[in-house]
Formats: structure tokens, sequence, C-alpha cells
């Protein structure tokens, strides 16, 4: 029996001839005779098991939110450029400007030893500093879950501007035309960590004071009408913001750390893209207002730009959404694992690294290997599969990245 057939009209799919793991499946059935659902799931070609909701789903709820469905990364999403620099502008060997940048952004745990200060800079930099002040001054008025009280105020005002580890990355990019982009994947660091898990504690008091038992205990919902469904989708606001604000401020970072080792200024074309990935909104589907979900899935409104990546070595997309209704004008948010991260550090080593990043200025040691290419699904395959969500407007392929 195929995946479409055994969710009846519960889900629907845009997977193409890819199969689904077993694991996402019996995912995806829990999700489904959820009470609190206000119509399908619509899953993206990029799907694969995720904690609690699927990555890769569309979760449209009525009254009520998963904080699970949202994950910890809250606003994790991509961020691209343009530049004005072509293929020949660039040195032969980009290790001198991979350092620089590595140099000015901290990855993995690594944050900034002081909070942000480049209005100095001035132009958007100051707009960034100003947008930055205001976002911290209203993080003490904001109501959020006592679990919150634990969180160090001062790693968040200096993880602004920093990438984190596992799939995150900051790469240079050349398209069909053989000009540059600048693309980087970040989102809410540490605070929209300690957001996503207080919410989803408070969530499993929530399922127990109503006496529920769920087949998977990480679907515990809130309930729109409640303080903990306030706190939750004010604080979630607020990660959104800062995640957005994360990969802007990273982005002028990275911008002169590229002038400062090519020695030379960058001019940057009005085709920029910032969009979430992880995340939640209000939206209108069917003449309804929805809570809508994206886990690992970008909004693909009739004629709204997103980002597609694929895995470090492959290609990247940059498209345009035709506006599907029935996939809640959604698209895939990359390529989809295909094999855990335990599976890929087993199966290969750090020769197949090097030779599927050939061409590719990137760590290939031993602890990247779980981003191997291999690891992840065809991106030719899951582009295919999502032809009527979005057309490609670009298509990018990586000359440099940078890993946590």
């Amino acid at each position: 029996m195929d995946a479409q057939t055994l969710f009846g009209d519960k889900v629907r799919l845009w997977t193409g001839s890819m199969q689904i793991e077993d694991a996402a499946v019996q995912q995806l059935q829990n999700i489904a005779e959820l009470p609190i659902l206000a119509g399908h799931i619509a899953v993206m070609p990029d799907v694969h098991m995720g904690k609690g909701a699927t990555v890769g789903s569309v979760i449209p709820t009525t009254s009520a939110v998963i904080p699970s469905a949202v994950g910890v990364d809250i606003g994790c999403g991509m961020i691209a450029v343009r530049t004005g620099l072509r293929a020949h502008d660039l040195p032969e060997s980009l290790a001198a400007v991979r350092s620089e940048i590595e140099a000015s952004v901290p990855v993995g745990f690594a944050f900034h030893n002081r909070p942000l200060s480049i209005a100095r800079d001035g132009g958007a930099a100051a707009v960034l500093q100003a947008r930055y002040d205001a976002l911290m001054g209203s993080f003490d008025t904001l109501s959020l879950f006592s679990g919150i009280g634990r969180f160090d105020r001062g790693r968040m005002t200096q993880q602004v501007g920093t990438l984190g580890g596992g799939n995150h990355f900051i790469e240079i990019c050349l398209d069909e035309e053989q000009r540059v982009w600048l693309m980087l994947h970040s989102g809410s660091r540490n605070v929209g960590k300690n957001i996503g898990e207080a919410a989803m504690e408070s969530a499993k008091k929530h399922m127990a004071s109503l006496d529920l038992t769920l087949k998977d205990k990480d679907l515990a919902w809130l309930e729109d009408g409640t303080e903990a469904f306030a706190q939750y989708t004010t604080a979630l606001s607020w990660a959104q913001d800062y995640a957005r604000l994360n990969r802007d401020v990273m982005l002028h970072l990275v911008i002169q750390a590229v002038e400062k080792s090519l020695g030379r200024s960058l001019s940057i074309t009005d085709e920029a893209v910032n969009c979430h990935h992880n995340y939640l909104s209000k939206e209108e589907f069917g003449g309804k207002s929805v809570w809508v979900t994206r886990k690992g899935a970008v909004s693909a409104r009739a004629g709204q730009l997103g980002i597609i990546p694929g895995s470090m070595g492959a290609k990247s997309f940059i498209v345009c959404g035709k506006g599907h209704e029935a996939a809640y004008c959604s698209c895939s948010h990359g390529a989809g694992r295909k094999m855990s991260r335990t599976a890929a550090k087993r199966l290969f080593t750090t020769d197949d690294l090097a030779e599927q990043t050939a061409g590719v200025e990137c760590r290939k040691d031993a602890d990247v290997v779980d981003e191997i290419p291999a690891a992840y699904k065809d991106i030719d395959e899951v582009m295919a599969a999502q032809a009527d969500l979005v057309e490609i407007k670009h298509t990018l392929k990586q000359v440099l990245c940078v890993k946590g």
C-alpha cells in the first residue's frame, strides 16, 4: 500500500516517487489523528522523521498550537543576496576568504565576546543596530515561561550574528550566469531552544490537566485562550524576529569579511531573500483563519521568493512560489536527510567527504562527515516533486561553505 492510500484525505503528499521512511509515516499518522487539525497535512518532498512532528510538513491547526511541531530552533531559515561580483572576480583559492569569514562569524557553540555594536558602520548597519536595540529592549516586557528565567541574557545578546552548528552554514555560490551570491542558514540559537523546550513542557502539563493520553507525547498542544498559549505565541514571535535579525547581522559580517579578504567593496543587488522554515503564523485558507506550522517548509505564496538549499557540494535554488492552496502555499526547505547523522558517520569517511565536496572550499574533517552530500536526498528529485509548488528562478552552485 502506498503512503497516499494509507493516509487517505488526511495527508497530501508532494514526494514524487521518493519513499518515506517508516518512522516518518508513523509520525504523520499520529499527527493526522489529532483533534485540533484544521485540515489535511501537506508533506513536502524533503520529508523525514523529526522530533514530535515530521520535518518537511505543514500542519494547520485551529485554536491550538503544537510547540514541538515548531521545534527548538524557532525561526530557523535562510538568507541570500546577489552581489555585483562574477566568478572571475574571485581568487583561485578561497581558503583565505573562508578563514576571514570564520574569524568574523562565530560557529558551533562559540559566540561574540560582547553584544552587537555595528552602528558605527553606518548605512544598513545602523538600521540593524536599531532593530537589535528595539528587540532587546522588548525582551523584559515579554510574559515568558518561568523556564526562560534560567536563560543567560548576556549569552543571548552575544549570540546575535552567530551561526550555530549542525546543518547551519554560510556559503558563497555561483548562479547560472556565474554571478556571485552570499547565502546562509541559521536560526534563533539558544533563546529559541529555551522557549521551545519550556513550551513543550507546558504543553505536556496541559495534556495531563485534560487527562489526555497521546500516541506521541511530543505532540502535546497548547489551547488558545489559556495563559500558556499567550505566553508561548508571544515569545515565539519574539524568537522569530531574533532569528531573522541574526541572519541579517551575519550577512552584514560576511559581506565585511569578503570585502576585507578581496580588498574591494561589494555591491548588493535588490535580489535578496530572507525566509523562515521552522515557524508558526496565522494565515487564511479556505475562508478560515488557522495557525500554520511549517516544520522544515517555506512559504511559497504566488510571486513570493524563497530559498531551497541542497547539501554542501550540491546545488541550491532561489525559487518563486506558485501559491498552491492545497500545499498551504508552501515548498520544501531543502533536500532533506535520507539517513541519520549516526548512520552517515558510520557509513562514510573523510575521503568520501573530500570526493563529494571536490571544488568546494570547506571543512573536510571527521566532525562534518555527517553533513556529507550522500546523507541527503537528491536535490534534483526533490525539485521535480514540487514543480507545481515553485518555479526555479536561479540555480546556485557552492564554491565555499562554512560549517559550524
